[in-house]
């Protein structure tokens, strides 16, 4: 919720905003070879272990030279049309755009669990798009115990058609983001969707065109794929994206999804190439850091956003144009 003290916090973010653009031109020097890209700097703040309400994420996000804010999945569900405006001049005072929202339906699990979420989409979505979100972002666990790769690909299109539906109602595109860590499937009984070629085929049978990938270098990495693959793609078939680097000293088959790095870190993985591939195919949406990383969670507030616009400003910096 806004404060009660509305003007002080608009006052607070103009302050902050009035600081950022009296250093920009360093921001924008250290970015310069990123000519082209149309894609933001996103600030997913959940991924990086910062807790807030969204008027401080979007403080900090101006502060520290995002370009971008995320939001979780309830995030506007309880609050009013006023208090929605007032975020969303908050946000534009700050110079942000949206980012991706969380969706808020369990679809991997019991059918009545999913069916409750299920009725509770409609007033979600509506809230979305009331506050101006266009982009709804999930992911696909790459197994299962109790079902059959058919069994589960069979289970996945008809409830994913069921929630895309509802959220195209709602101008909203649907993200899948596969995960790519053997590690993540090795003591399961079964595999699951964990490439991109695999998720394009759920795609195809959901059959919504609202609906697309959630790319994340990360599994782009552990699934073994090529820049190729990137460029296989169209700018509407890709709904959000997440920048991460790997921990040096293991194989690709030994990394594990809960222990990452930040972008450009350890350069274990190519964000270069990776960046470049999203502005040939003229990706124009957010790009976030969700780096599962321990110490990263374990600091402040502030230090962890500093420290992640630090490497995303790092790795931003190597992109070029097409």
């Amino acid at each position: 919720m806004i404060p009660s003290n509305r003007r002080g916090f608009l006052q607070q973010l103009s302050f902050v905003t009035g600081a950022i653009a009296s250093v920009s031109p360093l921001w924008a020097g250290e970015l310069d070879a990123a000519k082209g890209r149309q894609f933001t700097i996103d600030l997913n703040a959940g991924a990086i272990g910062v807790n807030g309400g969204l008027e401080e994420l979007i403080v900090l996000a101006s502060k520290h030279g995002f370009e971008a804010v995320d939001a979780w999945s309830g995030a506007f569900t309880s609050l009013s049309d006023d208090e929605i405006a007032d975020l969303n001049e908050a946000r534009k005072e700050a110079g942000l755009v949206w980012g991706a929202a969380g969706l808020p339906v369990d679809f991997r699990g019991g059918k009545t669990k999913f069916n409750d979420g299920l009725k509770e989409l409609p007033s979600h979505a509506s809230a979305f798009e009331r506050a101006g979100f266009t982009r709804v972002s999930t992911w696909l666990t790459p197994a299962s115990n109790e079902l059959t790769y058919l069994a589960n690909f069979k289970q996945h299109t008809d409830r994913l058609h069921q929630i895309a539906k509802i959220l195209d109602d709602h101008g909203l595109r649907l993200g899948l983001e596969y995960v790519g860590p053997r590690t993540s499937r090795a003591s399961a009984r079964y595999s699951f969707i964990h490439t991109m070629a695999e998720t394009k085929e759920l795609l195809d049978a959901i059959d919504v065109p609202s609906v697309g990938l959630v790319l994340d270098s990360w599994h782009w990495y552990t699934a073994e794929e090529s820049v190729d693959d990137i460029l296989s793609l169209t700018n509407g078939e890709v709904v959000a994206c997440d920048l991460n680097d790997a921990p040096a000293g293991l194989s690709v088959s030994e990394q594990r999804d809960s222990a990452r790095e930040l972008p450009a870190v350890t350069g274990v993985i190519d964000v270069k190439s990776f960046l470049n591939a999203l502005v040939q195919i003229g990706y124009d949406g957010p790009v976030r850091a969700e780096p599962f990383n321990k110490t990263l969670n374990a600091m402040d507030n502030e230090a962890a956003v500093a420290a992640t616009a630090q490497a995303m400003k790092k790795a931003f910096a190597t992109t070029v144009s097409s």
